[in-house]
């Protein structure tokens, strides 16, 4: 039973914690409208999605208004389009339409974003997989609401080293078509090492093959809880530390699988996941990096951040897999630079590198998120970096992203203005020396031993 001094307490991190759920989002199968005529393929998409979200976020705010729980976004995910719109495709600006038809439904039902342009490409791209891949660019430009993600590695197969070369140049690209909004459209294009399934959280979302029809997944995020709880055990050893954030975690992940269950039922839909990631936004005591401090280093990126790190997002999934029927999607820490304004002022202090970014991405939830870089960075530096945080999924056997933005005219300490949950960020330098030769090489790195164990 739940007393009435769990309720004052929730309520409190509601109010004075930034505790929300930060997304519903909606899983849809669009395997079923597959179709070899590109106009009929169109119509299909839109009725499914119109038809299945209808009520998403209607149902969204009624339970905001009974429970008095903020839930900030909600959005959708599909199957990874590469894969719907290989019988009807035969060019990249046919792709395109398909994002303008997912950004048309993604309006008339209300949804934040629409994630689910996508292609999954770890050992090899197939002639649908390329067609998607080029047209990200304009998708990205033209359209307001849709997500973008293709899946260059995993531990299983290795990493496609020709798609990573040719994500660099893409990224390039949507800078370039969206320069007048700072390169806006390269906050909507994620590249993933082992991505998963049911993830809820954007730009990455997307509909894995393995779900059923449509599925309710709930992202919950709750930086300035954790960092409230640890204010009051200041100075008590590692053993204290650790339980204070499982127990907050727990109670964190409860309040998102209460929005789990509630929407599932009265969508008529199946509950799916409940990814206990903490993720920061720009507001003030929201943040992943304060935690980081309070836990006692001056500034994320000094000294011991890593271990810190790993410690966190440990705890915060030993608290949170208990709260839920069903845990999945990313669940741990996110360190979004430009979405955290602890990180951002990390950055500024120059205590905060990308070199050491990536290493904290060894321990973390996702990778190298919402960066913003040079505009002059070359396309084979960006592949390279992309390389990089690939290998560290591979060989770790997780989940690693590339949230990359090089701000076409901008250049390192110059700021960034992204707008909403996107924050604003520093251009951060990059290493100047060049991998083109790595890069250029061309065909798979191949997956680590330990990834051989049928």
């Amino acid at each position: 039973m739940i007393n009435i001094n769990e309720v004052l307490e929730t309520n409190k991190m509601i109010e004075q914690e930034n505790l929300d759920v930060r997304t519903i989002t909606l899983g849809i199968s669009l395997l079923d409208c597959i179709d070899s005529d590109l106009e009929r393929l169109k119509v299909k998409i839109y009725d499914k999605i119109t038809g299945t979200a209808k009520d998403l976020v209607s149902v969204g705010k009624a339970i905001e208004e009974q429970y008095g729980i903020p839930i900030v976004n909600k959005r959708i995910s599909v199957t990874p389009i590469a894969l719907v719109g290989g019988a009807a495709c035969r060019t990249p600006e046919d792709y395109v339409e398909i994002a303008k038809v997912l950004d048309r439904a993604a309006e008339t039902v209300g949804v934040n974003f629409l994630g689910g342009f996508s292609a999954l490409v770890s050992k090899g791209m197939t002639a649908s997989d390329r067609l998607l891949m080029q047209a990200i660019p304009q998708a990205l430009a033209q359209t307001g609401r849709v997500c973008s993600s293709v899946n260059v590695g995993s531990t299983k197969t290795g990493i496609d080293m020709d798609a990573v070369k040719m994500m660099g140049e893409i990224i390039k690209k949507t800078a370039e078509l969206t320069k007048e909004e700072d390169s806006l459209g390269c906050a909507k294009l994620v590249i993933f090492c082992n991505a998963p399934d049911d993830n809820p959280f954007m730009a990455g979302a997307f509909h894995g093959v393995t779900e059923a029809d449509a599925v309710i997944n709930v992202g919950v995020s709750g930086p300035g809880v954790v960092k409230t709880a640890l204010s009051k055990v200041r100075g008590e050893n590692f053993e204290v530390l650790c339980e204070t954030i499982k127990k907050t975690a727990f109670k964190v992940t409860r309040v998102g699988q209460l929005v789990a269950q509630e929407a599932s039922r009265r969508l008529g839909i199946p509950f799916g996941i409940v990814d206990l990631s903490l993720a920061p936004t720009p507001a003030i005591g929201d943040s992943v990096a304060d935690i980081l401090q309070e836990i006692g280093v001056e500034y994320a990126g000094a000294p011991g951040t890593t271990a810190a790190l790993a410690l966190l997002n440990d705890q915060v999934k030993k608290g949170g897999v208990m709260a839920s029927s069903y845990v999945g999607g990313l669940s741990g820490a996110f360190i979004p630079v430009s979405e955290d304004q602890g990180m951002i002022d990390a950055v500024k202090a120059g205590a905060l590198t990308l070199e050491k970014l990536e290493a904290m991405t060894c321990v973390c939830s996702v990778g190298l998120d919402m960066i913003a870089v040079p505009g002059n960075t070359p396309a084979s530096t960006l592949s390279g970096i992309i390389a990089d945080e690939m290998a560290i999924g591979m060989v770790n056997q997780k989940t690693t992203a590339v949230r990359l933005i090089p701000v076409v005219g901008k250049g390192v300490g110059e700021m960034v203005e992204f707008g909403g949950l996107l924050g604003y960020a520093p251009v951060m330098p990059v290493n100047p020396y060049s991998c083109e030769a790595f890069v250029n090489r061309g065909g798979r790195i191949p997956a680590p031993i330990h990834s051989f164990k049928n």
